[in-house]
């Protein structure tokens, strides 16, 4: 069952029911899911708040006192004139204001339908976002809970002696994670980075700022027969592997 749901909630359907362009059958299936799963409903309720955080944020409010304006005019210059007069006047000023409202209106449109397209892209981005922390989250529970997932100690050499993580490779769901868990001290102008060799190419893995703790875990590239390093860098971090100053590698 929870598979099920994991499946439901890894497509778009949530997300195209909220911008409503899921066709019948699609709107009630997920309508029965809402209903039926609590996890379901939650993420639809969080996507909900999200759109309308978006939408409150992005709403184009009327001109207080339009309408009250327009019939206070209309009425002043009645006041006084002949009834030609006062009609010819009356009918030009609803021209000019309507004319006025019209472009305003209109002015407004365009912003609107470009803040929309704005909103739109930003939503887009939002449930990417959250599809790849979902995405993120599922791994890493599948890479520390499977049996078929394998440990290995990582200790730093003379370098770094104090340097120690925990590499996770599941060579099954192909999916590879570190935790840093202790990092010793270095100069200002010195950091570690973490690189991985796969099919034959060195990758940036980015600086380690600082050890986590035991679930602050960092994704690996995953290949067969890939190797990980650590290794002391410049301040900032550095575009290529300073080789001689490797003080760590996970070879899975």
């Amino acid at each position: 069952m929870k598979e099920k749901i994991k499946i439901f909630l890894d497509s778009d359907l949530l997300e195209k029911y909220l911008l409503g362009s899921t066709n019948e059958m699609e709107s009630l299936q997920v309508e029965r899911y809402i209903a039926m799963y609590p996890e379901v409903r939650d993420t639809y309720n969080e996507l909900q708040d999200n759109l309308e955080s978006f939408a409150k944020l992005h709403a184009i409010k009327t001109p207080d006192g339009l309408k009250e304006k327009i019939l206070a005019r209309i009425k002043s210059e009645r006041t006084g004139r002949k009834k030609f007069f006062r009609y010819a006047i009356a009918a030009s000023i609803i021209a000019c204001v309507f004319a006025s409202a019209s472009y305003f209106f209109y002015n407004q449109n365009q912003n609107l339908q470009q803040e929309n397209t704005i909103v739109s892209n930003k939503i887009k981005t939002l449930e990417a976002d959250m599809r790849q922390q979902l995405e993120d989250v599922r791994n890493q529970f599948i890479v520390l809970n499977n049996p078929q997932t394998k440990k290995y100690n990582v200790r730093g050499n003379r370098m770094a002696k104090d340097l120690k993580a925990i590499a996770y490779i599941n060579p099954v769901k192909k999916l590879s994670y570190i935790n840093v868990s202790k990092l010793p001290e270095l100069p200002e102008n010195q950091c570690f980075q973490m690189w991985a060799e796969v099919n034959g190419k060195m990758l940036n893995l980015g600086i380690i700022e600082e050890a986590g703790n035991k679930d602050n875990l960092t994704a690996l590239p995953y290949a067969d027969n890939a190797v990980s390093y650590i290794t002391i860098e410049p301040k900032g971090g550095n575009v290529s592997p300073t080789v001689n100053k490797i003080v760590a590698n996970i070879a899975y």
